[in-house]
């Protein structure tokens, strides 16, 4: 009946229940937040003649560099990781794995301990791979485009990689905080099931995800309509677009 029903013991206390429901809705504000919190680095584009007399005005746009740059990847990779003594352990019965395993208790502290810095690893590594600040130097210099106060090309790039290894850091650290989270207040709540970190970070990436083509297939739908009735003067004419 308890494992039908892992959530029963709430239901006897109104005080974990609520304790319970705070957290979740305290969890899943920290995630939006920081899933879409990112450092806008400032990028200037010249002035610049495109040919036949057109002059591209000069503008101003950002990089973003977001806090979370490697999603859930890392929590997935210490997950997988954090499991192979356990799972060794069960198929050859040595004491020496066994006792290893048992070290590696989910919910200890040492298990706490190992799995926060393994996320904190991945997190640099998996950042490493999936964002080039080289070839990002290299397209803004071939954009004419500049940081200000930042010379383009490979010191454009160093700054980039200094920006995002700031940012990283506390990103990390909070993937770290919201996968063991349900796991301290799993065991001081008394429930056997418990909420992963993980699900709810791929839960709210896949919300705001579809929020953002939902707000772009309505701009897009309102555009198209503009252009099939709306009327603009062009050399002393009034031409409908088809």
């Amino acid at each position: 009946r308890s494992t039908l029903f892992p959530y029963t013991t709430l239901f006897r206390s109104p005080y974990r229940l609520v304790i319970f429901a705070v957290v979740l809705i305290g969890v899943v504000a920290a995630v939006v937040a920081m899933t879409m919190s990112a450092r806008r680095i400032p990028v200037q584009i010249p002035r610049k003649v495109m040919g036949r007399g057109r002059i591209r005005e000069g503008t101003k746009t950002f990089i973003p560099i977001r806090v979370i740059t490697a999603g859930v990847m890392p929590i997935i990779f210490a997950q997988t990781i954090i499991i192979v003594p356990g799972t060794i352990a069960n198929f050859m019965k040595n004491p020496v794995l066994t006792d290893m395993a048992a070290f590696f208790t989910p919910g200890g502290f040492w298990y706490n301990l190992v799995f926060a810095a393994m996320i904190v690893i991945f997190s640099y590594f998996y950042t490493s791979i999936i964002f080039n600040s080289v070839d990002l130097a290299e397209n803004l210099k071939k954009q004419g485009a500049f940081i200000p106060g930042v010379r383009p090309g490979a010191a454009t790039a160093d700054y980039i990689d200094a920006v995002l290894a700031r940012v990283t850091l506390p990103g990390s650290l909070f993937l770290a905080f919201i996968s063991i989270l349900p796991i301290v207040v799993s065991n001081q709540l008394g429930i056997q099931a418990q909420f992963g970190g993980t699900s709810v970070l791929i839960v709210v990436g896949v919300l705001l995800d579809t929020i953002a083509q939902v707000d772009q297939h309505r701009t897009l739908r309102k555009y198209d309509s503009f252009m099939k009735s709306g009327r603009v003067k062009f050399r002393g004419r009034q031409q409908r677009f088809m």
